[in-house]
């Protein structure tokens, strides 16, 4: 299987959910088990939102776990990237009118006029999408301006209207039809964005425990379902199966110091070897793994004497 086989795979599978964006800036698209659906090789659209991703034969996965704050979870997922000269977008940063969205999932979106809000990332694009007249005036208003100084009165204004979201990157579009939730309010189920300007880092990319190769640029996420927490992140009986399903997974498209430390420290839990004998790995990738390893045989049942001697020994491990 290879990255596109993957993509196909997954966006076939209501389960999975996807992302695009960084830390405080992020378009996430999902849907229901029995959600009606257009449903294309490698686009869906329901009344909700939508998801395209493009087929480029340069698209690379990775695998990934790391540490969650969640006592005993972690998080995974895989992201979707390109090399960097691949992967690179015109680095806005101010509001842009774009013009009629002539690339927009549904046909009668086409006419309606892109903004992006110049969030600064040369990854993504973070846009939103009207053919309000108030709204248009509000934002050709802003436009030459930091979405920021722009102010709290654009912010405002952008939640009243709950305009289409659009997140754009080199690998994929995820547009987001459904309303804003107003300030303080419940995250809506299904296809949202989060939109928090200072808290996003453009230089950064993707978060420094993840391993992805210099040189390469994450365009989207996937996020296959988690053995141990629901979409929502709240946590549920721990599943073996969505378990197996995700190491499948990480052996074929994960980074391979990390996936030969869990095996190597899973298989020495199950000979029952002394903690003291264990070498740690050279790597803070390897190292993470370890500790996250030994998270999921707690949960999948391996015996709480025996893993408290190693969690002693591992959890001291330098991963940062």
């Amino acid at each position: 299987m290879n990255a596109i086989d993957l993509v196909a795979a997954h966006l076939a599978d209501p389960a999975s959910g996807w992302s695009i964006g960084a830390s405080g800036v992020l378009a996430e698209f999902m849907r229901g088990a029995g959600e009606p659906c257009a449903h294309a090789e490698l686009q869906i659209v329901t009344a909700r939102g939508a998801i395209r991703v493009d087929p480029s034969a340069d698209l690379s996965a990775l695998a990934y776990e790391v540490l969650s704050a969640q006592r005993g979870l972690w998080h995974h997922g895989v992201l979707l990237s390109l090399p960097a000269a691949a992967a690179a977008l015109p680095v806005r940063t101010v509001v842009t009118e774009l013009g009629p969205d002539r690339d927009a999932i549904r046909d009668a979106d086409r006419a309606a006029v892109l903004f992006d809000l110049g969030l600064g990332s040369g990854a993504f694009a973070f846009c939103v999408r009207t053919t309000d007249a108030a709204l248009m005036h509000a934002l050709r208003r802003a436009a030459g301006s930091g979405f920021l100084a722009a102010g709290r009165d654009l912010a405002a204004t952008l939640v009243a209207a709950s305009p289409h979201r659009v997140a754009i990157s080199r690998v994929a579009r995820i547009e987001v039809y459904q309303s804003i939730a107003a300030e303080g309010g419940a995250t809506p189920s299904g296809p949202h964005t989060h939109l928090m300007p200072r808290l996003l880092r453009p230089a950064r990319g993707a978060s420094a425990n993840i391993p992805l190769a210099p040189g390469w640029i994450a365009g989207l996420t996937l996020y296959p379902p988690h053995p141990a927490k629901d979409a929502a992140g709240t946590e549920k009986p721990f599943s073996h199966a969505e378990h197996a399903a995700f190491q499948r997974l990480l052996a074929a498209f994960g980074d391979a110091l990390s996936v030969a430390a869990k095996t190597d420290l899973a298989a020495a839990v199950e000979r029952g070897d002394p903690p003291a004998d264990w070498r740690a790995p050279d790597t803070r990738h390897a190292r993470q793994a370890c500790r996250i390893a030994l998270r999921q045989l707690r949960l999948a049942g391996a015996s709480a004497a025996v893993l408290a001697d190693w969690e002693g020994t591992v959890a001291g491990l330098r991963v940062a």
